[in-house]
């Protein structure tokens, strides 16, 4: 049995009201709450994402010999090329530095790498 399950995920921002459209649009779930120092939307079976205002944020840089982006989501998607595009329309930064083939690295507004695979490739 499980100790705990996961219901929501909180990024750091530097614009959380811009920050929430973006991915409201890249993952299509709901603007539940919006304000200037915090935002949240919700998803599938319940789980959220959560985005707090955070002052002088700085992002993780990318790429980053260190490895010290922390952490990063990885989005499950049909055409890459179009998905990065799309993402791209809606705020994110597609960097110069790409590491593979099958996936895009690319940056969210306030500078959080994300990744998009092809969906064929998820077991």
């Amino acid at each position: 049995m499980a100790i705990a399950a996961l219901k929501m995920l909180t990024l750091d921002s530097s614009d959380a009201r811009r920050d929430a459209a973006f991915w409201s649009t890249v993952l299509g779930w709901e603007v539940a709450h919006l304000q200037d120092e915090y935002a949240m939307l919700t998803g599938p079976a319940g789980v959220a994402l959560g985005l707090g205002l955070v002052d002088d944020h700085e992002a993780p840089g990318w790429p980053n010999a260190h490895g010290s982006k922390q952490f990063h989501l990885d989005l499950a998607v049909e055409d890459l090329d179009a998905a990065a595009a799309d993402c791209v329309a809606a705020g994110a930064t597609l960097p110069d530095e790409q590491p593979g083939e099958t996936w895009r690295v690319l940056l969210d507004p306030s500078g959080h790498p994300f990744c998009l695979t092809q969906a064929a490739n998820w077991g």
